[in-house]
């Protein structure tokens, strides 16, 4: 499926790490920031995690809600809260249906080798469930959060 700007953003239901189910409508009223992310505890991956992070009171403040996102078991999330003291709420879709929906999901070059994998990316949903941006390919996995940020200053 593909994201398009301007369009309703895919419904979902999986399982957080707090131990509730979240569905796109529960955020409705609000903003929504959701990352995907390739494995827990992993370098860029932490880099992003962490940067999210940090600028989590600021996202509150704005009234928007973060959501990440892995194929990674709950385990494995908490386990990466923990370690990193994550303030926010990360999704387990070992099933690949909310990447798979998020166009998060496929073919992925790696030093010129090709594999299928989560590819790092970013939706920007508005409070009514339309996706206002998305980020379909990340390449600096530190900086993203600070654009997804200033994006969300100049609305």
């Amino acid at each position: 499926m593909a994201i398009i700007e301007g369009q309703p953003a895919p419904d979902f239901n999986l399982t957080g790490s707090d131990g509730k189910e979240h569905r796109l409508q529960d955020y409705a009223g609000k903003k929504l920031i959701i990352y995907f992310y390739p494995k827990d505890n992993t370098p860029g991956c932490t880099k992003e995690s962490c940067a999210f992070g940090e600028m989590f009171t600021e996202l509150q403040s704005m009234g928007v809600n973060l959501l990440g996102v892995s194929k990674d078991s709950l385990s494995s999330h908490d386990k990466f809260i923990s370690k990193f003291k994550l303030p926010f709420t990360l999704l387990a879709d070992p099933d690949k249906i909310m990447l798979l929906d998020y166009a998060a999901w496929g073919e992925k070059k790696l030093c010129g080798k090709v594999s299928m994998g989560c590819i790092r990316s970013t939706v920007l949903i508005d409070a009514d469930g339309t996706v206002i941006k998305h980020w379909p390919v990340i390449k600096n996995a530190a900086e993203h959060p600070q654009q997804v940020l200033d994006v969300l200053k100049e609305l």
